[in-house]
């Protein structure tokens, strides 16, 4: 199955772009499964940030408070020791983004975590501070050698995460120029050339009407197995009806 808009009309009226990240990352894990070698495991992993909200601690109920000793109490009793007041008291969030990702692991040296596929959602590229925030996150992982793939279908968004990724360590792809695409997958890896550590990425633009691509997802230096997203898309279109 070509690469739909899973975002827009006519596909967005009987089909979510929600089943198809929530339901992708296993069927990535399906296929990996015929791929790893021996000593490396994939498992999905899906959280929705901030879509699914918890309120703690709004009410203070009357009575009694409970201090690290126990009840407060009157009388006789030590007093519990009490922190001034905070220099800064503001009303905010801290921000919680959308994760679709698979992670691999090599089993051998304690459940090392060697690759991650990121699938993009909107909210990864809705504020600046999310985008930061993912960013940050994926920096992160190449810098503890883990190989990182990037897929991002998202069409409503014109934000090129992986642009976004090569600013914050201070480097650009010269073979994008001026238009970035919103849609792309792209992979990269940190690794050791002789005396200095390079990055290497795979970068393919996402075409409507055009399948995906099959990348390069590396185990180590020197073993990397096929990340078929054609495949993997199309199944999983296929078990959500999506036409």
């Amino acid at each position: 199955m070509l690469l739909r808009d899973h975002f827009r009309a006519p596909l967005s009226e009987f089909t979510s772009w929600e089943g198809l990240h929530g339901g992708w990352p296993m069927v990535i894990v399906q296929h990996l499964g015929q791929e790893l070698p021996a000593g490396y495991v994939a498992e999905p992993r899906v959280h929705l940030g901030a879509q699914i909200e918890v309120d703690v601690a709004t009410f203070d109920r009357e009575g009694p408070r409970e201090g690290p000793l126990g009840p407060e109490r009157t009388g006789g009793a030590t007093a519990v020791w009490a922190p001034a007041e905070p220099t800064l008291a503001i009303e905010t969030e801290l921000a919680d983004f959308d994760q679709y990702e698979v992670r691999v692991y090599d089993v051998r040296r304690g459940r090392r975590l060697v690759a991650a596929v990121e699938i993009i959602s909107p909210a990864n590229k809705d504020r600046a501070e999310n985008r930061q925030q993912f960013t940050a996150k994926c920096a992160a992982l190449l810098r503890q050698s883990v190989s990182l793939v990037l897929v991002d279908l998202v069409t409503v968004r014109d934000v090129n995460l992986y642009h976004e990724l090569l600013q914050l360590i201070g480097e650009r792809d010269p073979a994008m120029g001026d238009q970035r695409p919103a849609t792309y997958a792209a992979a990269c890896r940190w690794r050791q050339r002789v005396t200095s550590r390079w990055l290497e990425v795979w970068n393919h633009p996402l075409t409507l009407g055009q399948p995906l691509p099959c990348l390069p997802l590396w185990l180590n230096d020197d073993l990397a197995i096929p990340l078929d997203l054609e495949a993997s898309h199309e199944k999983t279109c296929r078990d959500l009806r999506i036409a």
